[in-house]
């Protein structure tokens, strides 16, 4: 089971077949890897798309897949616990929504996915396993 960050599905519905992230996504959808998205995931996705037909299109290969819930309250407890054990590391994080996907997966112990700076510091510090 592999959860994929907006990072790269915002890549692969504009197109990027090039980019490393998409082709590595690429290659777990077509190898029957269990990919998940993520609600909070979805939504920053979708919220993108401009064109209603569009959307539903990436609607669509979302429907196909598993979904799991990234946020509530214990989840946000620990993505706070999370986000304040690296400030006081001096790092600071661009967004807390990263904190609970990168929570998320190092509670469950599921690879992420993704193509964002922002949770190199959580692969560092915490042993978020990521996906290349």
């Amino acid at each position: 089971m592999i959860l994929v960050d907006s990072s790269v599905w915002i890549e692969f519905f504009r197109g990027g077949a090039d980019a490393a992230p998409v082709k590595a996504l690429r290659r777990l959808l077509v190898g029957g890897e269990t990919v998940v998205a993520g609600d909070l995931i979805v939504a920053e996705v979708l919220q993108g798309f401009p064109v209603q037909r569009d959307f539903d299109a990436a609607r669509r290969v979302f429907d196909g897949l598993p979904c799991v819930t990234l946020g509530g309250y214990d989840a946000a407890i620990g993505a706070a616990g999370l986000y304040r054990q690296l400030r006081a590391r001096g790092v600071t994080v661009r967004g807390g929504v990263d904190a609970l996907i990168a929570g998320f997966c190092i509670r469950h112990r599921i690879p992420l996915l993704h193509s964002d700076r922002d949770f190199e510091p959580f692969e560092r510090h915490f042993g978020l396993k990521a996906v290349r």
